[in-house]
């Protein structure tokens, strides 16, 4: 019962100032880590591709609409519809979706939305979504070896 600190209302110990030859936490600097540094000026330009070639020679899905449903359902800052000159979408005559874009995007957010149309033309069954280079997908059939020789 002898402590000689001025305690709080519910008994517990007031906080105490920092000493003045302690440094402030925001003045700490951790040795061994740098910052990244970030150059302005140059944007940095991201493109994918997404090829869509083997099912479109089949017609089984049309490259118009799926470009169409990706130019609507691709979000940039959070909102649909909102496209503007960050973010392009084009079609070759190959049946190649272009998607170039200057704000930050993920190829794994082409991938969802890929998969999404698929669900949605109820063709995830048939075909898949494949990463054939660092920045692009092909649609691809499932191998379905319909080989029996289990009897």
């Amino acid at each position: 019962f002898g402590s000689s600190r001025p305690r709080s209302p519910k008994g517990t110990p007031r906080a105490q100032p920092l000493p003045e030859s302690l440094p402030c936490p925001a003045e700490m600097v951790v040795k061994g880590l740098k910052k990244k540094v970030v150059v302005k000026g140059k944007k940095q330009m991201l493109k994918f591709t997404i090829d869509c070639q083997q099912p479109a020679d089949d017609n089984i899905i049309e490259a118009k609409d799926f470009e169409k449903f990706l130019t609507s359902r691709i979000k940039v800052d959070g909102k649909t519809g909102n496209l503007g000159e960050r973010v392009t979408i084009t079609k070759d005559k190959s049946a190649k979706i272009n998607v170039s874009a200057e704000a930050p995007f993920s190829k794994r957010y082409l991938k969802y939305l890929s998969k999404k149309y698929l669900k949605m033309q109820q063709l995830r069954d048939f075909l898949r979504v494949v990463a054939t280079n660092k920045t692009s997908y092909e649609l691809r059939y499932f191998n379905i070896n319909e080989d029996n020789d289990e009897d």
